[in-house]
């Protein structure tokens, strides 16, 4: 295995600054979201205990990106995020977010992979293209993502429904005491 082969090492120093032990060189939060958008695997460790901070870096540039521009997270959706804190649903949520995110990145690269076939090869290239693209796809891909949502409700609610269905299933020979009884107590003989 190679130095190219291994993730990408960025160490963070108590001074805030961010070393990249591949290139030997400091780099800022604007290099590590390069990094993110060259598909680079890094990890990214506090200098002196070597704990892992990458996800850590990766909120601070979600944080300064949301701070700039259009952000992608309203606050409704923001709030309903850390109500998933500590609820028991907490694991699933992270899990059907990140499932429905590798989805939509899947259509993406779809798409990118059609233009290159229309386009005699070249494709959309550059942001601006895409842009101007989705832009005129904005009806359709509103229409698509309104049924994608509306089969994601269908489903949870039959998740739901069977949830509730097997949890009735296995109370049904349980006896639950009632109030003032004991169970195998003095009047049990």
């Amino acid at each position: 295995m190679g130095k190219q082969d291994q993730i990408r090492l960025i160490k963070k120093y108590p001074n805030r600054r961010l070393y990249d032990t591949r290139t030997s060189t400091y780099i800022t939060l604007s290099d590590v979201k390069e990094l993110v958008l060259a598909h680079e695997d890094f990890q990214v460790v506090d200098a002196k205990t070597s704990e892992d901070l990458t996800r850590s870096i990766l909120l601070q540039i979600i944080l300064e990106e949301e701070s700039s521009g259009v952000p992608i997270f309203s606050a409704p959706v923001l709030t309903n995020v850390i109500r998933f804190y500590g609820n028991a649903m907490q694991s699933m949520m992270g899990s059907y977010l990140e499932k429905n995110i590798q989805a939509f990145m899947d259509v993406q690269a779809k798409m990118q992979e059609q233009s290159k076939a229309f386009s005699g090869g070249q494709g959309l290239a550059g942001q601006e293209a895409w842009t101007q693209f989705m832009a005129g796809q904005a009806p359709m891909m509103q229409t698509l993502m309104s049924n994608y949502i509306d089969q994601s409700k269908k489903v949870f609610m039959q998740m739901e429904e069977q949830m509730q269905s097997n949890a009735r299933s296995m109370l049904t020979g349980f006896r639950f005491p009632t109030p003032g009884s004991e169970p195998n107590g003095p009047d049990e003989k």
